[in-house]
């Protein structure tokens, strides 16, 4: 009886390796599992890609809405009024910001008033979101007083109005040009209601990072936003930020406890839900449709490996005559198939690697390919494909490879394993 040996010995990867490494003619690689390899290496190289860009774009869309917008909206439901319009303004606004600042994990609070308005400079025109704020209040928020890109001087707000990058273009404005604001909501007559029209210097221009935001957003200083809108003494909602926005859900039944029964909140989950959703069903769908093209590329391995068990069947029934064992033979072959997939996995991790790093050299050259058109802000909302590399994300790539790698080819080693060695030399 032959005796037995510990599993993967040395002897078993020396044969295996002898296989892998041996010439065509000699019956050993041959062009499917070259084939396999460079499809195994691709294949993880688009999943780690896209699982790089998805979450790089997840990162920079929620940092854009985290970084310009209010964690937390806290609204009035309104009052009705004598001839009955609704109004919804907060007056005593100071005592609730005092009282949601004290809710735990709450940062920030300020008063804001809103409105939609035109601007207009020379002959152009373009539709604006007004919002009012305290200037130590703008300070805080930071894609505004910190974006990646600003003209002016945000410390002059107080004298005049912010405008997004995108405003100023569509204007054709820079800082210092003054700018006319037009609301129909203007001053009650006897004849009616007229427009209210005010001039305003640009003291400052910003970009948030979010197309949608720069080209619709300007700030004014608080006073001057409720005279402006005929909201004196009051304001249109609080904003309020906190300490862990991805636990907002939480918070919020606090905030709206301590903002009273009158009260009602807005998360910025609530308002990007539908994107985000959209974002979670395309992540996983294009998780689905690459890890089969990842088994696909792993189902190659079989094909290689069945040509190289049908190659070696002489030598297969050499080594039993010898006394290996179907356990030594199945191992060794499975290490041929494996060590392919362990490669295109090594491979693909690389050059996944690499694109992510180095996203921004490969999408402009891709940009400048297509002629600049590769990216819409318009349409994507952001200014940039982006990328970030996690390590869950190269991991599940990884064990998904491998996992398959390593499946797929037991089935011919298997195979090897019980091939009858009378047979196999019956013609030798």
């Amino acid at each position: 009886m032959a005796n037995r040996t510990a599993p993967f010995a040395p002897f078993e990867w020396m044969i295996a390796w002898r296989y892998l490494r041996a010439r065509r003619a000699e019956g050993g690689v041959s062009v499917m599992t070259w084939i396999s390899l460079i499809g195994i290496t691709l294949a993880v190289f688009a999943l780690i890609a896209t699982l790089a860009v998805r979450a790089g774009f997840r990162a920079e869309f929620v940092d854009t809405i985290l970084g310009a917008n209010a964690h937390v909206t806290v609204y009035e439901m309104g009052r009705m009024q004598p001839n009955g319009a609704i109004d919804r303004s907060i007056r005593d606004y100071d005592t609730l910001r005092a009282t949601i600042e004290n809710v735990e994990g709450v940062t920030r609070v300020a008063p804001i008033v809103r409105g939609q308005v035109m601007a207009s400079f020379g002959s152009d025109n373009a539709g604006v979101e007004i919002y009012g704020i305290a200037p130590d209040d703008l300070l805080t928020i930071p894609r505004v007083a910190d974006p990646e890109n600003a003209q002016g001087d945000i410390g002059r707000f107080s004298e005049g109005i912010a405008i997004g990058s995108g405003v100023a273009r569509t204007l054709g404005a820079q800082v210092g040009d003054r700018i006319r604001i037009i609301s129909p909501n203007g001053v009650k007559t006897a004849f009616g209601t007229s427009p209210r029209v005010n001039g305003y210097e640009i003291t400052y221009i910003f970009t948030a990072g979010r197309y949608d935001i720069d080209r619709t957003r300007a700030y004014l200083p608080l006073s001057e936003a409720q005279s402006f809108f005929n909201s004196e003494g009051a304001v249109s909602e609080l904003e309020v930020m906190v300490a862990e926005p991805d636990n907002v859900s939480r918070l919020s039944a606090d905030i709206l406890e301590a903002a009273g029964e009158t009260a009602m909140v807005w998360t910025w989950r609530e308002a990007s839900s539908g994107f985000l959703n959209a974002l979670d069903i395309e992540d996983n769908v294009m998780f689905v449709i690459l890890s089969v093209l990842v088994l696909i590329a792993a189902m190659n391995i079989v094909s290689g490996l069945i040509m190289l068990v049908k190659n070696k069947g002489r030598d297969i029934g050499i080594l039993r005559t010898m006394g290996l064992t179907e356990g030594s033979i199945l191992r060794i072959f499975f290490i041929c198939g494996a060590f392919t997939g362990l490669i295109g996995t090594s491979l693909g991790v690389i050059l996944g690697c690499l694109f992510a790093l180095y996203v921004d050299q490969v999408f402009g050259f891709v940009n400048w390919m297509a002629g600049g058109d590769a990216w819409d802000p318009s349409i994507r909302g952001i200014y940039f494909l982006p990328a970030k590399l996690e390590l869950a994300d190269v991991g599940s790539a990884v064990a998904l490879s491998l996992g398959l790698s390593f499946v797929v080819t037991i089935f011919p080693a298997r195979r090897a394993a019980r091939m009858n060695p009378v047979e196999a030399l019956r013609y030798e």
